[in-house]
């Protein structure tokens, strides 16, 4: 009986130390953000970009869609940068992926629109 208990603590303890998967693939987006907010430069508008784009082609997360924001900051830079539609399409897949966000993005868009 002592070996089964034993036994039985260590399948629980093996299967407790497992990775839970993430909601969503950031791919060191933070950090490109972060490093373009702290020193704007076109170097780094150029990598935080590219991080945002992979962020939101290859999501590889368990719910399978761009997480949280993401949309919404990629398209601000695309509108500063000069593609004003693509930034707006994104603005507006913001609103569609997370509908709670019609509040604050909608004040956005219209800020941009005139």
């Amino acid at each position: 009986m002592k070996k089964f208990v034993i036994s039985a603590l260590c399948v629980v303890a093996m299967t407790s130390c497992q990775t839970q998967n993430s909601l969503y693939s950031w791919y060191d987006s933070e950090d490109a953000a972060y490093k373009y907010t702290k020193r704007s430069s076109e170097e780094t508008l150029t990598k935080a970009m590219a991080q945002y784009e992979m962020v939101i082609k290859k999501q590889k997360g368990v719910r399978g869609m761009v997480p949280p924001g993401v949309n919404a900051e990629y398209g601000y830079m695309l509108f500063k940068a000069g593609k004003k539609e693509e930034g707006l399409a994104l603005l507006r897949a913001e609103i569609a992926a997370y509908p709670e966000s019609e509040k604050f993005i909608s004040r956005i868009i219209k800020q941009l629109e005139k």
